[in-house]
């Protein structure tokens, strides 16, 4: 996530730099080659969270279940929800990746135009629902350190400190 986060303040810098008050580019050309940069990078930096998700998901889940009302966010079960539905879309893109994948033309490889340009567009296709993780994913690390620091009502209170008694009542 934070990979995700540093690709997507350097992106805001560059768009700053090269675009007019009105959000216009300079170079459409030149804009649209560093956006698919962007667009890859990103799915690079989510594909180590890929296939562990759902399980962050669950477990943040479970966790907000368990925090009592005042230790929580009342965000955090909108953001779960945000995370949820992009992680739902970014598993159906990267399903229609595959079929476009499978039926490019065996000399398609990467480094091809065919292969890259349908890559691209996959990217781009999945760029704003991994932007809802770069942006919301931060909630998952508050939710389990709210849960990690928030005492469970099954465990025992503590016991209380051994009375010392001074050396004159001995």
């Amino acid at each position: 996530m934070s990979g995700s986060r540093k690709i997507l303040d350097a992106w805001d810098a560059y768009s700053d730099e090269h675009t007019d008050r009105d959000g216009w580019p300079y170079d459409n050309h030149a804009y649209g080659l560093r956006a698919s940069q962007r667009d890859a990078d990103t799915a690079e930096a989510f594909e180590s969270l890929r296939y562990g998700a759902r399980h962050l998901l669950a477990t943040a889940e479970i966790q907000l279940g368990r925090l009592p009302q005042d230790t929580m966010q009342s965000r955090w079960v909108y953001q779960l929800g945000i995370l949820y539905a992009a992680l739902d879309r970014l598993d159906e893109l990267h399903e229609q990746w595959l079929v476009t994948r499978d039926s490019l033309p065996t000399a398609a490889k990467p480094g091809t135009a065919a292969f890259d340009d349908a890559l691209a567009e996959h990217h781009a296709e999945s760029w704003s629902y991994l932007d809802d993780w770069a942006t919301h994913g931060k909630a998952l690390l508050e939710i389990n350190s709210a849960a990690r620091t928030t005492r469970s009502p099954l465990a025992p209170a503590p016991a209380p400190a051994p009375v010392r008694r001074s050396a004159a009542l001995k």
